[in-house]
C-alpha cells in the first residue's frame, strides 16, 4: 500500500458556464477572455444532480448503499431525493496534461499515468485529451473529438516535447468547454500537473468560479519535487474542491499510476442522486449542500460530493421599446 495526501470536496448541479474559445489552425486553441455575462441552467426544472463517493472510515469504497442510507440538505434544508442509482455509467472525460518545461523529467511517469487511466476505465467511455504549455491544444489528431482507444492517446502524447511556460488556466478552460461537446451525462476531467500557472488568459478566481458553475468533476494530480519552485497544489486542490472531486499528491513518481487507476474505480462506482430543490427562487445566490450517509448498521461513512451550486438568476424583463441586441454571424 501506498500513503496519499488527498483533499477532498462536496455534490453536484447541472449548470453551465461558458468561456468562449477560438480555434486556431489545427488542434491549438487560444482562450478569449472570459465573459461576464453569467451562467445558465441547462433544464428547465432545476433539478441537482450529485455524483458521491462514498467511503468508511479506513477509506476504502462502500458499495450495496440504499437511497434510504443516504440524507441530503441544501442550505440546512432537508431534500427529498428523487432519483438514485449505483452503476457503472460511461463519461465523457478530459487528460488535461501539463506539457511545460517544468514537467520534463516526470513525462514518462505522466504518460504511463494517464494510459492507466483509460485503461481502467469503461469502455464506452469518451476521452479526451488537452495538452498545455504557454500554449493550448487538443492532443488527438484534427477531427477527432473523442477516443475510446488508449493506443490513440499513447500516441498523440508521445510526439509532444516538454518545453516553455504554463497555462494551467486556460487549459482547464478549454476542458470544460470540449466536456459540453460529448454525450455522456457524467463529465470528468483528470488534471496532470505541478499546478503552476505563469500564461494564461484566465485568472484563477475566473477558473475556480467556472469550475464550480461547471457539471464536470475534477481530479488533480500533483506531480513535483519538494524544493520544486514551480510547484502550486493549492490551486489543484481548490480544483478539485470546487467541482467535487479530489487533490492527490504522491509522494513519488511509483505512485502515480496505481492513483491513477483508483480514481478511475471510484469513477466507476459512484452514487448518483438527484433532488428538485425546495428552494425555486432565482436569485443567482450560492447554495450550500450536505450530503450524509450511513451504514446498516449506523456507522458514519464520508460521502465526497460536490459542496454546492449557484442558482440561476431570473432573466431580465424587456421594457416596451427597447431595442433588443442582435446575434452576430
Amino acid at each position: 500500500m501506498f500513503m496519499i495526501r488527498e483533499c477532498a470536496s462536496y455534490v453536484l448541479a447541472i449548470i453551465s458556464f461558458v468561456i468562449p474559445l477560438t480555434l486556431v489552425n489545427a488542434q491549438q486553441v487560444t482562450p478569449s477572455p472570459p465573459s461576464d455575462t453569467g451562467y445558465r441552467i441547462r433544464v428547465n426544472v432545476d433539478e441537482v444532480v450529485l455524483h458521491a463517493t462514498v467511503r468508511n472510515r479506513h477509506g476504502v469504497p462502500v458499495a450495496g448503499l440504499s437511497k434510504d442510507n443516504f440524507q441530503i440538505s441544501e442550505d440546512r434544508v432537508p431534500q427529498a431525493i428523487k432519483h438514485f442509482s449505483h452503476e457503472d455509467i460511461p463519461v465523457t472525460a478530459g487528460l488535461v496534461i501539463d506539457n511545460s518545461g517544468s514537467m520534463r523529467p516526470k513525462r514518462a511517469e505522466v504518460i504511463a499515468a494517464a494510459l492507466a487511466f483509460a485503461g481502467s476505465s469503461n469502455p464506452q467511455d469518451q476521452v479526451f485529451l488537452v495538452n498545455f504549455n504557454e500554449n493550448v491544444s487538443f492532443g488527438l489528431p484534427h477531427g477527432t473529438l473523442f477516443t475510446d482507444r488508449p493506443e490513440q492517446l499513447k500516441t498523440a502524447m508521445g510526439t509532444v516535447i516538454a518545453d516553455g511556460e504554463t497555462a494551467l488556466y486556460d487549459a482547464v478552460a478549454v476542458a470544460l468547454e470540449r466536456l459540453k461537446q460529448g454525450n455522456r451525462d457524467k463529465k470528468v476531467l483528470i488534471v496532470v500537473s505541478d499546478g503552476a500557472d505563469n500564461a494564461s488568459v484566465h485568472t484563477k478566481a475566473q477558473i475556480l468560479q467556472a469550475a464550480t458553475q461547471s457539471d464536470a468533476i475534477i481530479y488533480a494530480l500533483g506531480i513535483y519535487e519538494p524544493d520544486d519552485p514551480d510547484k502550486n497544489p493549492h490551486v489543484l486542490s481548490e480544483l478539485a474542491k470546487a467541482s467535487g472531486g479530489e487533490a492527490f499528491f504522491p509522494d513519488s513518481l511509483r505512485e502515480v499510476v496505481p492513483i491513477c487507476e483508483r480514481i478511475a474505480r471510484e469513477i466507476r462506482n459512484q452514487y448518483t442522486i438527484s433532488y428538485i430543490p425546495t428552494n425555486q427562487t432565482q436569485d443567482g445566490s450560492y447554495r450550500a449542500i450536505e450530503v450524509h450517509a450511513a451504514s446498516a448498521s449506523g456507522g458514519h461513512l464520508r460521502v465526497t460530493a460536490r459542496a454546492g451550486y449557484i442558482a440561476r438568476s431570473k432573466p431580465p424583463v424587456a421594457t416596451a421599446g427597447a431595442i433588443q441586441p442582435k446575434a452576430r454571424n
